[in-house]
């Protein structure tokens, strides 16, 4: 049996979608064909398209749209909907994207519809659809380099606790947005997400509210990077590597976000309680069979560190 390129299930031999991941796209969806690019050119074409992206990184990324009377993602300069990322120098990125994002949704935090994509040389692109494009145009979206007043190059020159001074500062509720950010960094410590710099936080206004954006760019960063020392990107306390639970939830989540010890209780009793369920989801990824011991050893080992009660 195969398994669906969005929804890890299992599909006939033969197949690429279940009927259900394609509805996720949309309902009118019936198939999705082969991107017509191989991974090599899908990285020339996202350089020489580079400077039309308003999203920019160290991914290699595609503008596309979702045509969905053709069943298939049509690259594009202008309008596009949803991202494209191919393979690139970092090995199995894209399977390591949508993993990640997969386990985050998990536990509720909000994430953009997301999957893979079969491109002409068999290798896997993901794909994510765009949450600051709406039927009726661009919606108000800044990250928090932005608000901070940082540039791309400066992007890591900051703190968690700066991070939370934005949220305190432009929320609507910061109450609220300060617990999604708790459920966020603790996600993030588990998957060896290291590299959640200024960029990588966003707010949105939507329905006069202005709140954290949906979650993106979530990756295994420490077995996809290798050799990576430290284990969050922006410090917390000044620290950014041998984090301790007292260091992420004392400190950080009742301290400095001020969440309350039940709501912080709560916070890591779901964690806790799905982990079990990732590592069968991890067992059933598109990643290779070393990834995927790379990816549950490290979930172990912060496990024991986050959920020690020592």
């Amino acid at each position: 049996m195969n398994r669906c390129l969005i929804t890890y299930e299992e599909i006939p031999q033969g197949t690429r979608y279940s009927s259900a991941g394609l509805s996720i796209l949309s309902r009118r969806l019936k198939e999705l064909r082969v991107l017509p690019y191989s991974a090599a050119q899908q990285r020339h074409e996202a350089v020489a398209r580079a400077s039309k992206m308003s999203i920019q990184g160290m991914q290699p990324k595609l503008s596309a749209r979702l045509n969905v009377t053709e069943g298939r993602f049509d690259i594009v300069d202008t309008g596009g909907e949803y991202i494209l990322k191919p393979q690139s120098d970092f090995p199995e990125v894209p399977e390591n994207e949508d993993l990640t994002m997969k386990l985050a949704a998990s536990i509720g935090v909000e994430i953009p519809i997301h999957g893979l994509l079969c491109s002409k040389d068999d290798s896997l692109t993901y794909f994510i659809k765009r949450f600051d494009r709406t039927g009726q145009g661009k919606i108000a979206v800044e990250d928090f380099a932005q608000l901070s007043g940082k540039t791309r190059d400066t992007k890591y020159d900051s703190s968690m606790e700066q991070v939370v001074h934005v949220i305190d500062t432009h929320c609507t509720f910061p109450a609220v947005e300060k617990v999604k950010l708790l459920r966020l960094t603790l996600f993030n410590y588990l998957v060896g997400n290291e590299d959640m710099h200024l960029k990588n936080y966003s707010l949105v206004r939507r329905d006069d509210k202005i709140e954290l954006s949906p979650a993106y760019d979530l990756v295994n960063t420490t077995i996809a990077l290798r050799g990576v020392q430290e284990e969050i990107a922006l410090p917390i306390d000044g620290r950014k590597r041998n984090l301790s639970r007292s260091l992420l939830v004392a400190y950080f989540g009742k301290e400095r976000l001020g969440v309350p010890d039940r709501v912080v209780q709560d916070v890591l009793a779901r964690l806790e309680s799905a982990v079990g369920e990732w590592e069968r989801v991890i067992k059933v990824s598109f990643l290779s069979d070393t990834a995927k011991r790379s990816y549950e050893n490290l979930l172990f080992e912060r496990s024991k560190v986050l959920f020690s009660r020592a």
